[in-house]
């Protein structure tokens, strides 16, 4: 993944917009001008705060077989995405909820129906899915959450049925505890770059 910050191009496009004031707009441009000027040994130097610019390079492949594998993972990724957007969305929902309960015998009576209301709604949609995709939700959700899943479950129904879940994904070779890191995990990387692709409306 390749980030590449294009400096001298927004300079060049910047610099001559700044430069062009009117006599009408002189005051205007000159707060402009004030605002985004650094003073240096009493030289006044022009500066500027640029946003980030994100390249990808086109990915080549060097047979059909890999080309099918990023294909399917960008298949899964765009079915799973979503889901995991809507998980972070309930867990912050019942955090904030759980926050104005009186007592824990509240907090645990909201969150069985949370879970039951959760099981209802998605359980029909995981059916659906894949092995592969499941692994992949397990890597979103700890993207978007900051926490694995197998941390969330502890935190908000308890150590028990966290360890449950745990036992059970393993049955299937999956992990509950696996996290998200496209730093050093070539198959992340790609996720990221997928992902990012989506928010940016490209796929």
């Amino acid at each position: 993944m390749k980030r590449i910050v294009i400096l001298l191009l927004a300079v060049i496009v910047c610099i001559p917009s700044l430069c062009a004031a009117s006599d009408k707009d002189d005051d205007k441009q000159k707060r402009v001008n004030i605002a985004l000027a650094t003073i240096v040994n009493g030289d006044t130097i022009p500066s500027f705060e640029l946003m980030e610019v994100t390249i990808y390079g086109r990915r080549t492949f060097s047979n059909a077989r890999k080309q099918r594998k990023y294909d399917k993972l960008t298949r899964n990724v765009m079915k799973m995405y979503p889901i995991a957007l809507e998980v972070k969305a309930i867990l912050v929902e019942t955090y904030l909820y759980l926050q104005t309960l009186p007592d824990d015998k509240a907090r645990d009576e909201h969150l069985e129906k949370v879970e039951k209301g959760v099981w209802d709604q998605y359980y029909p949609v995981m059916r659906r899915c894949t092995l592969a995709q499941g692994k992949l939700l397990i890597k979103l959700i700890d993207r978007e959450c900051n926490q694995t899943s197998f941390e969330l479950i502890q935190a908000f129904i308890g150590g028990f049925k966290a360890k449950f879940y745990q036992t059970f994904a393993a049955l299937f070779g999956a992990s509950l505890k696996k996290q998200y890191d496209p730093e050093h995990d070539e198959e992340d990387a790609m996720i990221e770059e997928i992902i990012w692709m989506i928010d940016n409306d490209m796929l």
